[in-house]
């Protein structure tokens, strides 16, 4: 009785104290329509809720107004950066929307999505439309009262603007920083999609959009190397933004997802704006203190509740007799299924690892920690992957990996020595890689790889895909293939790892629609717009890593001239030019067979083309790098992808992007962050 009273006590203390302290939550929602009574949207000027869709600006073709602006915002801000910890947020928005001007061949101006300091309004006396509702009439060019980053999609050309209907990021100015002409069709009434992502350890800002040519949906791109921190608060307000002149047309928002992810340090964390209600026109109140209080008091009340809930849960399940891990880990029968790995206990791995010691530490990363361990009774190393307690996805992605890879013989596959659950601990065990991972030696410095060693490892990756989508009893899709997860054994062969967001696919299926996953830079066009992944994609990625092993560059370098920072863009824009051996490893000094470099370069844009219908598969990839087949022909400009959307739940969405940070994890590619 004794034991039951104090771990109540302690429940209930620590329940408090977790109370107490103050939380970063990332904000996320979905809106698949707008109603008048959605609490949740603010509406200022002529911007309305009708037929379930946000109106921008007026809806009536009758009204005689010279200027219609609107604006319509979510109403709590967003964390965007803590000045504490100066981390910044990812985020990724979705919406579809149209601007239709009912088949009349006049008109104006368009709408933008944006952020602005918290509880930005439009600006007073704002007559301009060509603003959009974004700044002032006099300060068009150089918003320094009212600052914002946006993204327009812009139908009527201003003075400012470049020719016709396009699409431009904004930075404080309506002249854009970057601007792409839009295959836009007001006058049909076309709805639209697009996807703005903004990836914090890249500073980039990117969009996909929709547009039309005469028989077919087009996907555009767009992006901008920006750091937020430089421009915005921490604290911003973000929404839509539209005008209209002297023509009638409708600007409508149907749906909108949104998602962002900052992770702050409770003890640096400033702490949060009250949220300001945006005055005019359809303003909502926000609720009183009191009603705030009485809605905390029923958290803490339901919170404490829980608490007490799980711990008589806990102690009565004890109680029985039940063992907690056999309880939460019932994967031994299924992970059993597989052929050769073992289950270790969590003694012999510690003792493997001296007790998991600092020295040992070959990486760490977001999923926890990688050790180099020696286990006597193999007379052999391993690494040991530990996957950190709190990592919210560590379970699924360690039982996802445990299944995938234990069944899988390969010789360009890491093998998985075995595994352990004890202790609340997860732990992974793998051959020990002497040559660690390939971009340990392409980027960090480890050793300069010879030609022929670069050729192998890049037919050896070739090798463990073709396995994987034909030679097995069914499809695994790995999801995640990038040079970070390429390790080297003891001769520089390639072994592929990391198998936690692989997934199983019936041979004759083709995509599987999942929650978007992988690494930026290294995803097909189509899997970031629609969360799809299939061979295709897996064969764009080795597309990407092929060009990283001729051209000794990462899929994006910001400190490279600008027309040389997406490595796939740039070589093939000099593959346009006939100059395609330009992008070779300079490092290389020219040390290389030029007839293997071509068709490595080539091979890799052929993988990386933007239209998944027209990538090779792998045993044609093989084929070619074995001089078997010709090369391809390739278009001298990169393609405008086409192929059909359909929704992307970006509430699930986990932003997967390379940190500096965690930059270490991949020094032995037993990745610890499915981000890396």
């Amino acid at each position: 009785m004794a034991v039951t009273t104090s771990m109540l006590v302690l429940s209930l203390i620590t329940t408090t104290i977790l109370l107490t302290l103050p939380y970063a939550a990332p904000l996320s929602f979905q809106k698949a329509g707008f109603s008048p009574n959605d609490g949740d949207i603010t509406y200022e000027r002529d911007a309305y809720p009708s037929n379930n869709a946000i109106q921008l600006t007026t809806n009536q073709r009758d009204v005689t107004a010279l200027v219609s602006i609107g604006r319509a915002t979510y109403s709590q801000p967003l964390h965007l950066w803590d000045r504490g910890s100066r981390n910044l947020s990812d985020f990724s928005t979705r919406f579809t929307f149209t601007i239709n001007s009912l088949n009349s061949s006049r008109y104006s101006d368009g709408l933008a999505f944006f952020l602005a300091p918290n509880g930005s309004t439009v600006p007073d006396n704002v007559t301009n439309s060509g603003t959009l509702g974004l700044t002032r009439n006099d300060e068009v060019l150089n918003s320094s009262s009212s600052p914002f980053v946006a993204v327009e999609f812009d139908v009527f050309q201003n003075k400012w603007d470049p020719k016709g209907e396009h699409v431009g990021i904004d930075i404080s100015s309506m002249d854009s920083v970057r601007n792409v002409t839009w295959r836009s069709r007001i006058r049909e009434g076309k709805t639209y999609e697009a996807v703005i992502r903004y990836d914090s350890s890249l500073n980039n800002l990117s969009v996909v959009f929709t547009g039309f040519s005469q028989t077919s949906t087009l996907h555009q791109r767009i992006s901008y190397i920006v750091d937020l921190r430089e421009h915005l608060p921490e604290w911003v307000t973000f929404g839509f933004s539209g005008a209209t002149g002297n023509t009638a047309v409708i600007h409508s928002i149907y749906t909108w997802d949104f998602s962002s992810n900052l992770g702050i340090d409770e003890n640096t964390m400033d702490p949060g704006p009250e949220t300001v209600a945006n005055p005019g026109t359809g303003a909502r109140h926000k609720p009183t203190k009191s009603k705030a209080g009485l809605v905390a008091g029923l958290v803490i009340v339901c919170v404490v509740l829980t608490g007490l809930g799980l711990v008589l849960f806990m102690l009565k399940k004890k109680k029985s007799g039940f063992k907690t891990d056999d309880d939460v880990f019932v994967l031994d029968n299924e992970f059993e299924k597989g052929t050769g790995a073992k289950k270790f206990s969590y003694k012999e791995l510690a003792r493997a690892t001296g007790n998991f010691a600092e020295q040992e530490k070959l990486g760490e990363g977001g999923f926890g920690g990688v050790y180099k361990g020696f286990i006597k009774e193999m007379d052999s190393y391993v690494a040991v992957k530990r996957v950190s307690r709190e990592s919210h996805q560590g379970i699924k992605e360690y039982a996802s990996e445990v299944k995938t890879i234990s069944r899988l013989r390969h010789r360009n596959l890491v093998q998985l020595v075995g595994w352990c659950h004890e202790k609340k601990d997860l732990l992974l065990v793998y051959e020990f890689m002497l040559n660690g991972s390939l971009d340990t030696h392409l980027f960090h410095g480890k050793s300069l790889l010879k030609w022929p060693v670069r050729y192998q490892i890049a037919k050896g990756l070739a090798s463990a895909l073709l396995y994987l989508h034909a030679e097995w009893e069914q499809c695994v899709v790995h999801r995640d293939i990038k040079s970070s997860n390429v390790m080297l054994d003891s001769n520089f062969n390639a072994k592929l790892g990391d198998f936690g967001l692989a997934r199983f696919v019936d041979h004759d299926k083709g995509s599987q629609t999942t929650v978007l996953a992988g690494t930026m830079g290294y995803m097909a066009p189509e899997c970031v717009m629609t969360g799809q992944a299939s061979r295709e994609t897996d064969v764009y990625s080795f597309g990407v890593v092929a060009l990283e092993i001729a051209c000794g560059r990462k899929p994006m370098d910001l400190k490279a001239p600008k027309n040389q920072t997406r490595l796939v863009e740039w070589v093939w824009d000099l593959y346009g030019q006939g100059k395609v051996l330009e992008a070779a490893d300079s490092r290389l000094k020219g040390d290389y067979d030029a007839t293997e470099m071509e068709c490595l370069m080539v091979t890799g844009l052929w993988c990386a083309h933007p239209d998944s219908n027209c990538r090779p598969s792998v045993r044609q990839v093989i084929s070619v790098l074995n001089f078997q087949s010709s090369l391809p022909s390739l278009p001298s400009k990169i393609p405008v992808p086409t192929y059909f959307t359909p929704s992307l739940n970006l509430q699930v969405f986990n932003t997967a992007s390379q940190s500096s940070q965690t930059q270490s994890s991949s020094a032995y590619g037993y990745n610890t962050d499915s981000s890396k």
